[in-house]
């Protein structure tokens, strides 16, 4: 029997890779639901050829043109984040993939969980906002989380199967574009270049937050409430070559790694399809021809979001809701031309300092938190 799949944030880079992963195995999957947040034309041609039952689009004002687009397909057309979340709790889906960008992805997820489904995580800044009450609802609806990221994936393809106390998560990183520049150098980059990663395509957010190794502080915490393992025994690597996309070491010594060429079809899949393995084309590692493996620690004078996020998740309560807010208005200076790309460590350290904490913060509190954060941060750019 077909998995019926709804897609939050169809139209990037993990939605249009997850719908290339439906492509090639029509036999085991059905588009039942995308959505997008203004890339309507894309969404236009995608409905087109996926025949799903439902579309909707976050951005309300282009629902005349998504409506009149589709308008000869048998399909429902929606707008706005409300439908979204509702779109989530349809009987008929079985697999969310929750791969929208940013804290939007949030209530939609938590929608997801709360409607029984299966979750295949995608959007890292959910368990950085609200983790422990996204892992308590996922307990309490008996509901899977399954990784996407393509480190988190290989840090549970790594322990399936084990019953044994992990001692160590190792999270590589490639280290983005700027990994050998020298921090004075870092003064004059511009977005453009940050843009360029050396080893993954990946959206615009992702990119800069990869360059910054912010993306990689969101993972250490993701990683913190998916696999229970306290912040001081997740290491992280930076390993160039992104082939080793993360690994265990268990109390024994041991280490289990997983490996692969550097393709988010391969953990979209898994997710898909866990705990069975199925046939691709995808690009093979070949050990023959690997020159070399190598690690080193991260340069977190150079690269302070890594320290603030750690920072953040120590601390607890709203602080990497906080953090999160900071750092997505910071982002969105920096593509501008607002900010420099040191500057957005200052940012998001200052509105660390001077936002209010909250040691238990409920879902309404992280609501309050998001939104006085940006306002906040906005005022510290200009």
């Amino acid at each position: 029997m077909k998995k019926r799949i709804a897609i939050l944030g169809s139209t990037g880079s993990i939605g249009t890779q997850a719908l290339d992963v439906v492509r090639k195995n029509p036999d085991r999957f059905e588009v039942y639901a995308i959505s997008a947040n203004r890339s309507v034309d894309k969404l236009i041609e995608q409905a087109r050829e996926f025949h799903p039952e439902v579309v909707c689009i976050a951005d309300e004002s282009l629902y005349p043109q998504l409506k009149e687009a589709l308008s000869a397909m048998p399909l429902k057309v929606f707008a706005g984040m409300d439908a979204i979340a509702q779109m989530v709790q349809l009987p008929s889906v079985d697999i969310v993939l929750a791969a929208m960008v940013g804290y939007a992805g949030l209530l939609p997820t938590i929608e997801a969980i709360k409607a029984g489904k299966t979750i295949a995580l995608a959007n890292k800044e959910t368990l950085v906002v609200a983790g422990e009450l996204i892992c308590d609802l996922a307990q309490q609806h008996k509901v899977a989380i399954l990784p996407v990221d393509s480190e988190h994936s290989a840090i549970f393809q790594s322990i399936v199967g084990e019953d044994n106390e992990i001692e160590k998560i190792l999270l590589t990183a490639s280290g983005g574009p700027f990994r050998t520049m020298e921090k004075a150098a870092l003064e004059h980059v511009t977005a453009a270049e940050a843009l360029q990663h050396p080893n993954w395509s990946m959206g615009a957010k992702i990119t800069i937050d990869s360059a910054s190794m912010m993306n990689k502080g969101f993972e250490v915490i993701e990683a913190k409430w998916l696999f229970g393992v306290p912040t001081e025994q997740i290491q992280v690597l930076v390993h160039p070559q992104s082939i080793v996309h993360s690994a265990v070491q268990f109390v024994d010594g041991s280490i289990k790694a997983q490996l692969g060429m550097p393709d988010m079809r391969l953990p979209i899949q898994y997710a898909f399809t866990f705990p069975e393995r199925l046939h691709t084309d995808f690009p093979r590692v070949d050990l023959l021809h690997l020159h070399s493996l190598t690690f080193e620690a991260p340069d977190l004078e150079k690269f302070r979001n890594l320290g603030l996020a750690y920072q953040a998740m120590e601390q607890g309560g709203n602080m990497p809701c906080i953090l999160n807010a900071a750092n997505e208005i910071a982002v969105y200076a920096f593509l501008q031309g607002q900010v420099g790309f040191l500057q957005m460590s200052d940012l998001i350290e200052q509105a660390m300092q001077k936002a209010d904490f909250i040691a238990q913060p409920t879902y309404e509190d992280y609501v309050h938190t998001d939104t006085e954060v940006r306002r906040l941060t906005q005022t510290l750019i200009h």
